[in-house]
């Protein structure tokens, strides 16, 4: 262990790979003590929510999937969402479907990205993904056929893979007809197979032992996984309350948003808590609701059993290097889910429901890949957008990012691992943990620790 000094010892990374965004971290160290840790996302404010304002209510749904080229859907159908809650409009029955299809194949390959080129690495021992793909190649190219299946999904049903063009207010510009959907359900037929050795590969992982402390905080749905709807549902940190719900239209209620100095990513926090959102907040509250075979995967793979609807039964998983369990599982249940969805297709009447305008306010919220991601918008009498607030998971997850880096930080001090290098190391890994997209809200750039004692 580096022995603290008077001295203060600054490390930095000039660039952390495997997210996407920038950001930097800063850590201080007072004799052996973490004293602050601060992710600093410095990335100039995008003005996505000031340049809608004075659109038509028909635009955002196009605008907004250009926050992300990696969940684009996620974006388009909180915003559908949202603008056809202020409208009066509910899209549901077989256009309801199309839309579940079109986010499972976001799923399927934001998820699959993420397991495979992202996050693996780190548990492989590699420093980058030339080492991954030469020492793993079999796995990796199952990787890329799994995500190459959830690209073919997002192009019949979207127009393209990467920001999806035939996603519109009320529906679709143009629906598939069944022989179009034929050749992916036999893609998914094969991707299923894969996705279950994806689920037994990562399942042999070595998973360091930590624990998120934060509420779990994510959508639920009677009767199903929640993906592309649900009610904001929170599983509090402490374990002694069940689970409560609150009403999409009350979220800012519940979420409040602040700015801190050290970054231009607006911090949440949820009933005044601390919060985190994503795969394992959804895995604990809708977990039950997983397909048997899912349920099976997880099991095979080591979970626990999820909590049953907020109960006893069962045991929430709050370690946040076994996410990547959890987003194998949710592969594998969204492959099973598409192929449902198609083999019980039928084509609507029409490929879109009227979505008139009117003035009004609408709330809207979908889980993307990475998190609970809500909108809110206001139309005024001719249609137009009057406010727009956009609040995305990897936002509201920063304050718990930073908690658990600094209780990682803190354990590996109090077991001798000081060096900056293994500092370095075991931050890279706890940031990818959380599965950051940082340019909706950060990429991290640079490690800063600053080493110091009180003593003369």
């Amino acid at each position: 262990m580096t022995e603290p000094t008077a001295d203060t010892r600054v490390l930095r990374i000039p660039t952390l790979t495997r997210v996407e965004g920038e950001a930097a971290l800063h850590l201080r160290i007072l004799d052996g003590t973490v004293t602050e840790s601060s992710l600093r996302i410095y990335e100039p404010p995008r003005f996505f929510e000031a340049f809608l304002r004075g659109r038509a209510h028909t635009e955002p749904v196009d605008i907004t999937s250009r926050i992300c080229g990696i969940c684009p859907v996620a974006y388009q159908l909180s915003a559908c969402r949202a603008l056809e809650d202020a409208c009066g409009v509910v899209v549901d029955g077989r256009l309801g479907a199309l839309r579940r299809l079109l986010y499972c194949g976001e799923w399927i390959e934001s998820q699959t990205l993420h397991v495979h080129l992202l996050h693996a690495p780190d548990f492989l021992g590699h420093d980058n993904l030339i080492d991954t793909a030469r020492i793993h190649k079999e796995h990796v190219e199952r990787g890329l056929r799994l995500k190459q299946t959830g690209n073919a999904i997002m192009e019949v049903l979207g127009g393209r893979a990467i920001h999806p063009i035939n996603v519109r207010l009320g529906g679709f510009h143009r629906t598939p007809t069944r022989s179009e959907l034929r050749p992916l359900a036999e893609r998914l037929r094969v991707a299923l197979d894969d996705a279950w050795d994806t689920v037994r590969w990562v399942a042999g992982f070595d998973f360091p032992d930590a624990e998120c402390d934060a509420d779990l905080f994510a959508l639920a749905e009677p009767g199903t996984y929640a993906i592309e709807s649900g009610v904001p549902t929170v599983l509090p940190a402490d374990g002694m309350l069940p689970t409560y719900s609150f009403p999409v239209r009350d979220f800012q209620d519940h979420v409040t948003e602040m700015q801190v100095p050290h970054s231009t990513a607006l911090h949440s926090r949820l009933d005044g808590r601390r919060h985190l959102t994503g795969s394992l907040a959804r895995y604990a509250i809708s977990g039950h609701l997983l397909s048997p075979l899912a349920l099976q995967a997880a099991r095979e793979a080591g979970l626990s059993d999820p909590p049953l609807a907020g109960t006893v039964r069962g045991e929430v998983c709050r370690n946040p290097y076994r996410s990547i369990l959890v987003r194998a599982v949710e592969v594998l249940y969204t492959v099973e889910e598409a192929l449902r969805i198609i083999d019980s297709y039928e084509p609507p009447a029409r490929p879109y429901v009227d979505v008139s305008p009117r003035p009004g306010v609408g709330h809207g919220a979908t889980e993307a890949p990475r998190g609970l991601l809500y909108h809110h918008y206001a139309l005024d009498d001719d249609g137009r957008v009057t406010q727009a607030c956009l609040i995305p998971p990897t936002a509201q997850n920063q304050g718990a990012i930073e908690k658990d880096l600094r209780d990682l930080v803190q354990a590996a001090l109090a077991r001798g691992h000081a060096s900056d290098a293994d500092l370095a190391h075991l931050c890279e890994r706890a940031i990818r943990n959380h599965d950051p997209c940082i340019s909706c809200s950060a990429h991290f750039l640079d490690l800063n620790i600053e080493r110091g004692s009180n003593s003369c």
